[in-house]
């Protein structure tokens, strides 16, 4: 019978599981187990040498697991306490990530970015209200690059805009070809929701909620 066996034996006599000896069975006790193990053996069956590291191989490999649980649920709160920490200096920041869909509120311009490639010849924000009509358009330098934009709710006959929900596409002309391009919008940050395992930070804005992997740049 090999020491782990014994134990599970032992345990299982006095009314215990083995899960409940190897939470309470330290290294101490597995050595003196298998002396009286080795001092109490068949004479005329001894255990090999090998068998002895096999168990002790085996009790190793359970007590590394326990050790590595252990650890792993510290971590985890750790992270936990970081992520919690981390949105909390999120709040009243303006981010700017993947996004075409912004909220006007009649009074404080609409920006974002867009990234243009090289060879743009002429490129320009193109902005639809909900009905997907196109109401503004702003210029963008046709430069390389990440080039930023502002919507101030000017339409194209003037007048301001009506507060409301409003869609941003960028054309760019690139080598002489019509390109439609990922748009970035900016957007401040009003609260922030750790999900119920603590690995997800969310950030709520006027624009829609996102993931904090998805910040391209914080502002």
């Amino acid at each position: 019978m090999s020491t782990l066996d014994a134990l599970s034996t032992s345990r299982n006599a006095g009314g215990a599981g083995p899960k409940g000896a190897l939470e309470q069975f330290g290294s101490d006790q597995f050595l003196t187990l298998m002396l009286a193990q080795l001092r109490n053996q068949d004479p005329l069956k001894p255990l090999e040498p090998t068998e002895f590291i096999g168990q002790l191989a085996q009790f190793t490999t359970v007590s590394g697991i326990r050790e590595m649980q252990s650890s792993m649920s510290a971590m985890a709160d750790s992270l936990r306490s970081s992520q919690t920490l981390s949105g909390a200096q999120m709040v009243g920041r303006e981010v700017l990530s993947p996004g075409n869909n912004g909220r006007f509120d009649g009074i404080a311009p609409l920006g974002g970015a867009v990234e243009l490639p090289e060879g743009t010849r002429e490129a320009a924000v193109l902005v639809r209200d909900a009905a997907g009509q196109l109401v503004g358009r702003v210029a963008l330098p046709p430069s390389a690059g990440l080039q930023a934009f502002s919507w101030r709710g000017e339409q194209l006959d003037g007048s301001a805009a009506a507060p409301g929900r409003y869609q941003f596409e960028v054309i760019a002309n690139v080598g002489g070809r019509s390109q439609s391009m990922d748009v970035m919008l900016r957007s401040r940050v009003e609260s922030v929701t750790l999900d119920s395992n603590g690995r997800g930070l969310t950030l709520n804005t006027p624009n829609g909620s996102l993931a904090l992997s998805a910040v391209r740049q914080v502002m």
